[in-house]
């Protein structure tokens, strides 16, 4: 293209060509935008359920005689969003509660997620929840896996959650008893579980997607989901080298943050690693490092939602006097939201222009450092991003790029074929090409569908014996994207109609104070159900429709990812509809519609079917 990537002019601007960035962007996206969208993706049931049915991480003995409990609320899910919310339902008191969680542990994500590499991706003292109340402290700026798992762990014993807990059982079905009053849950334990109450804290990028590569099932190798790593097949640990790996040809299907953070230790450890590429990751640098203690004990009470507030300030472009994490994320923020032109916009469309050049920048610099690291010229142009910064989420690594410079290490550009063309017995075919193999992992992700029963694989029933996926087929309907008409007592922790944080346990936090405080004023009232008025659900809709009614130019022109419904953003995903006004002012509102103390928007009935506020 001829632009300059490498000098910059005094002010630290790197010089390139806005049309021609332009023009290259919308080709790299049409290239990749298929016909069946996100339809691509295979779903983990039926034939494909074995690649999350398995529990690697297991105790030997994972049997257990049915139970039958009656708690005042049953909490899906063991994350952090879970672990959250009964720690915010137990501060006010609420403590006849039980958590179910498919793992055999707390965790979550965490739990699953044990792959090498794997580290949380935003600034640590933001993103481990409750550090003030557990007295914690991370050991690095950006903690690994191992220390995220024992963390929930201890969250979980200082809640005393592990005696309130049912481990290793999965929930599949749930559902309203209008005669009782109560959600009733099907589990594959053949448990008897019923409560007034249930909060689904699943999260939401829980549930893992194949991609629906043409014979995926023919292959005699070994194959498995990065988010269930075999190390009985791989051997190590995640902190230990996988020596069962020295003879094996590895595929890697992705490169989306799980690839991003696992390439590097697989091209340490096995003879031959092949990753397979349809859009490249955006590449930054980590910086990271141990934590000072000297700091950490000079910190004041409240400076964990400090940091947090001045985190998602500066995602929101607003000024703070100090940048009190200083990572690659506020360098984003700061790049995307502060022209560094000298020109001061006076519209609209002048300030998009200006945040588009730096957006330009921003990314000129990310695919100069491409270049800088990447000896193979075809390689480094194959890894460099071509679209806008936010269009896929940002990756932080030191490993990643360096890992293409060694021998073994090979990277299959497959964005003309719109992805790998096949898998046979003996490997994967890209390009025309078969590429033997002994493994396959299957760095593909975790559904991110409107679909709540295809995201969480659990079936929600709700009065009358509507079933919430079907409700919820033609756009999502919440009051603040927590409670749905016609789903009494129902809770959603996640993403649905709410504000939306690059920093997930930011919104976990504030999303679980909000249900902790209206089950308390539920039960406080004499009431036995809540759920949205008509009136007020509509206006919350209505409300947030209004931030995109005139479309959205931003993620249409993306290139095809999770963010944008795979090039399709008006097609459902779950990732748009948000209360884009951000985490701040939506944490705001929250506690302005709290302290109003009139649960405005909801429908309280009691025992006798009075209606109650």
């Amino acid at each position: 293209m001829g632009m300059n990537t490498g000098p910059t002019n005094s002010e630290g601007i790197v010089a390139f060509d806005p049309d021609e960035l332009r023009d290259r962007y919308r080709r790299e996206r049409d290239k990749r935008v298929r016909n069946d969208g996100a339809q691509q993706y295979v779903e983990v049931s039926g034939e494909f359920s074995k690649f999350v049915d398995r529990d690697p991480f297991a105790p030997a003995d994972t049997g257990r005689e049915p139970v039958t409990v009656r708690p005042q609320v049953v909490i899906i899910g063991g994350g952090f969003s879970g672990l959250l919310s009964a720690a915010r339902l137990s501060e006010r008191g609420i403590t006849d509660l039980v958590i179910i969680e498919a793992g055999h542990d707390f965790g979550g994500t965490w739990y699953w997620n044990r792959y090498p590499g794997a580290q949380c991706d935003t600034d640590a003292y933001c993103y481990l929840p409750l550090l003030e109340e557990l007295g914690y402290m991370p050991s690095q700026k950006y903690a690994e896996a191992p220390e995220i798992f024992e963390y929930s762990r201890k969250i979980a014993e200082h809640y005393g959650l592990y005696e309130r807990a049912l481990l290793g059982t999965r929930v599949d079905k749930m559902q309203w008893d209008e005669t009782e009053a109560c959600w009733r849950f099907t589990t594959d334990h053949g448990d008897d579980i019923a409560a007034p109450h249930a909060v689904m804290a699943l999260g939401p990028i829980s549930r893992p997607k194949l991609p629906g590569i043409a014979g995926i099932e023919d292959f005699t190798g070994h194959m498995f989901h990065s988010s269930r790593w075999d190390y009985d097949y791989t051997g190590g640990s995640p902190t230990e080298p996988m020596d069962r790996l020295a003879d094996k040809r590895v595929a890697v299907i992705g490169t989306g943050a799980s690839a991003v953070q696992s390439v590097p230790r697989l091209a340490r450890d096995a003879a031959e690693v092949i990753v397979f590429q349809r859009t490249p990751s955006s590449v930054d640098f980590r910086r990271n490092k141990p934590t000072d203690p000297e700091w950490y004990a000079s910190l004041e009470p409240g400076w964990q939602r400090a940091r947090r507030m001045n985190f998602d300030a500066q995602s929101m472009g607003r000024r703070v006097e100090e940048d009190l994490i200083d990572d690659g994320w506020t360098d984003i923020f700061r790049a995307i939201s502060s022209p560094k032109t000298g020109e001061r916009p006076r519209t609209r469309e002048e300030r998009d222009r200006l945040v588009e050049l730096t957006d330009f920048q921003k990314m000129e610099q990310i695919r100069a450092r491409v270049d800088a690291t990447v000896h193979d010229p075809a390689t480094a142009e194959a890894l460099k991003p071509w679209y806008r910064v936010m269009c896929k989420r940002p990756t932080f690594n030191d490993e990643f790029l360096v890992a293409f410079n060694q021998d073994n290490t090979t990277l299959v550009d497959v964005s003309e074929t719109k992805g790998v063309e096949r898998i046979v017995e003996n490997g994967v075919v890209a390009n025309g090409r078969v590429y033997e193999v002994d493994c396959i992992v299957l760095a593909s992700g975790f559904e991110t569908t409107s679909d709540i029963r295809r995201r969480t694989g659990l079936e929600v029933i709700g009065r009358d014996g509507i079933a919430l996926h079907e409700y919820w087929a033609d756009g999502l309907r919440t009051l603040h994207g927590f409670m749905t008409r016609g789903f009494p007592n129902w809770y959603f922790v996640g993403v649905s109609l709410n504000a939306v944080s690059v920093n997930m346990t930011s919104m976990f936090a504030d999303q679980a104070r909000h249900i902790a405080y209206i089950i308390d004023e539920v039960m406080a009232r004499g009431a036995h159900s809540a759920e949205p008025t008509v009136e007020g659900q509509q206006a919350w809709c209505d409300l947030v429709a209004s931030y995109t009614a005139g479309g959205n130019g931003f993620l249409e022109a993306c290139t095809p990812g999770y963010y944008n419904n795979e090039g399709a953003p008006r097609g459902g995903n779950s990732f748009l509809g948000a209360y884009t006004a951000g985490v701040y002012a939506f944490a705001q509102l929250l506690e302005d519609w709290r302290t109003a103390g009139n649960l405005d928007g909801l429908e309280l009935v009691n025992a006798e079917g009075a209606q109650s506020v």
